[in-house]
């Protein structure tokens, strides 16, 4: 229990830092920095993968058309998501980013009820409308809708739907995705060297090493999730998924300077339902132990 608490919490904190990493790389265009992340990303995959001899579902995926079917649309919106994170945290909207991973349990909750038939039960619908007050008070202080947390709360809400749909562990499903997605994004950084446009070539050592480091980056904290979530219950991991957005709050309005003041009503609202979210959950969750014994 207390192995699978730090797994997770630290898999959350790694991806609550990611505006650091990403910041750093401010010189080198969002596209290519996606490019580069989706490369290393399938290098680590296919060592890891190598290291834990875990190759036979490659063999069976020839009499499984549907799963690759699924992974190609996991990947348009893993990549999409990736995109929006990455291009947010360098026109310093790190504070928009977060409120994507804020809402993103709720949008779960809708995406359930929606394609899985999934019933909604009286405190989530309360939560779900707290919520949609919030977020129409941050549309009506900025005079347009937060389009980037919509975006990264939705893309990664129906990835989440694709995944638990599909038969293929983490970092089998993580390889699949960068398999499909790689020759796109080799192609366009090749492209990238050969008309001088090179982040990567151009930049100094720090630069590439960054870039390089794109892999582990994205791997390390999906391991470390993975690890955690089969060792805590669902509701434990329930709460510490806040970690990652309240760090990258707590980054962009310290340590960058973004505003918050005027917005911070609506976020408030939000909390409000994820408050709810969690109690109603914790709550429902304690009932059905105490029934089972």
């Amino acid at each position: 229990m207390n192995r699978g608490i730090a797994y997770a919490s630290a898999a959350y904190l790694l991806w609550g830092v990611f505006p650091v990493y990403f910041k750093a790389l401010q010189g080198v265009a969002p596209l290519e920095i996606l490019g580069h992340r989706i490369v290393w990303s399938l290098m680590v995959c296919a060592v890891l993968l190598l290291l834990l001899r875990r190759l036979q579902w490659l063999a069976d995926l020839r009499r499984q058309p549907r799963v690759l079917l699924w992974f190609a649309a996991s990947s348009l919106l893993v990549a999409a998501n990736w995109f929006v994170y990455i291009w947010a945290v360098s026109a310093s909207r790190v504070v928009d980013a977060s409120l994507g991973y804020f809402i993103n349990p709720l949008v779960n909750v809708l995406i359930g009820a929606a394609f899985l038939h999934e019933r909604l039960r009286g405190a989530q619908w309360v939560a779900v409308g707290v919520a949609a007050a919030g977020v129409s008070w941050l549309t009506w202080q900025a005079g347009a809708v937060p389009w980037i947390g919509l975006v990264l709360a939705l893309s990664f809400g129906l990835y989440g739907l694709l995944r638990k749909t599909a038969a293929l562990g983490a970092i089998e499903g993580l390889t699949l995705e960068t398999v499909l997605l790689t020759p796109i994004a080799a192609t366009y950084l090749l492209w990238l060297v050969q008309t001088g446009q090179s982040g990567f070539v151009d930049g100094d050592a720090a630069t590439r090493l960054l870039l390089a480091a794109a892999g582990p980056v994205t791997a390390v904290p999906l391991l470390l999730f993975a690890a955690g979530a089969r060792r805590i219950p669902f509701s434990t991991l329930g709460l510490l998924q806040y970690l990652g957005p309240s760090l990258q709050l707590l980054i962009g309005v310290w340590l960058y300077d973004e505003p918050f003041a005027q917005r911070a009503p609506g976020y408030v609202l939000i909390w409000i339902a994820l408050a709810v979210f969690s109690i109603e959950g914790i709550v429902r969750g304690w009932r059905s132990r105490v029934a089972a014994r």
